[in-house]
């Protein structure tokens, strides 16, 4: 990983506005990434989420606004499910070594940390999909990244194969100390994984602890109030401790009391 200061943010963007054409996708978005804690980003379809990640990657350029990022910043990308043509062979160690070799024995660290060490002779083609999201996983996990972002990423498994997903992206977070962006529509599951949430809707309509943003009602309106009682459930051996800002910041800089969740 590396050495960088843990003075300054991962990643920082203030007043960060998209325009796609005559369109803002996003509009005077401000939000810190913090070395080691998990933030997912939630929101309805059309919301800008995936735009977010495009811009904080470096793939789309603000129309207004800025986004800074740490020196020597290696992230890592874990995209939505892949497709491999079934006719196409390739094996799981060729696919970790695109687009170049790293190295045999960092693939297979990499497929370690990821929780499939025993795929690296396998086709690509024949991977369940809870399998392959591991395997893009470990192949994201190569450089030892100071950010794992990961859009979607398990789209289409099951929700134990969901939960699981999540538990190895906390161990990852353990053992390298990375951070980690997530996007997902698994509110209940991806919330409960995660140390800060931040619910978008071209614009940042509220953020903070899982439980704060699931009371707020700018969440409410977006998704209901379902979330509440399956939040708890999930969270119920979530033991650690956290030291982030446990309020929930509106557009209209309003605050909700952490406890009651009320203005």
């Amino acid at each position: 990983m590396s050495g960088m200061s843990n003075q300054m943010s991962l990643v920082s963007a203030k007043g960060l506005s998209i325009r796609v054409g005559s369109q803002e996708i996003l509009k005077q978005v401000d939000l810190e990434i913090e070395r080691g804690e998990i933030v997912t980003i939630v929101g309805p379809n059309g919301s800008g989420k995936t735009t977010l990640l495009r811009a904080i990657i470096g793939a789309l350029s603000p129309s207004s606004g800025q986004i800074v990022r740490a020196p020597k910043l290696t992230v890592g990308y874990v995209p939505q499910r892949l497709h491999i043509d079934a006719t196409f062979p390739m094996t799981v160690a060729r696919f970790m070594s695109m687009p170049r070799a790293p190295g045999k024995s960092a693939c297979n660290a990499a497929l370690q940390e990821a929780g499939v060490p025993d795929l690296s002779s396998r086709q690509m083609s024949e991977l369940s999909g809870g399998q392959m999201q591991r395997v893009m996983l470990a192949r994201a996990l190569i450089g030892q990244p100071d950010l794992l972002i990961l859009d979607e990423a398990t789209q289409g498994l099951d929700q134990p194969g969901s939960a699981a997903f999540y538990r190895q992206i906390e161990s990852v977070r353990q053992t390298l100390g990375c951070a980690i962006l997530m996007v997902s529509h698994e509110l209940h599951v991806v919330m409960s994984a995660s140390d800060r949430v931040i619910c978008l809707n071209g614009h940042v309509c509220c953020h903070g602890t899982p439980e704060v943003v699931a009371s707020a009602p700018e969440y409410r309106a977006l998704f209901g109030t379902g979330t509440l009682g399956t939040l708890a459930l999930y969270r119920h051996h979530h033991d650690h401790d956290h030291d982030h800002d446990h309020d929930v910041h509106q557009h209209d800089h309003q605050s909700i009391d952490t406890e009651t969740g009320k203005h």
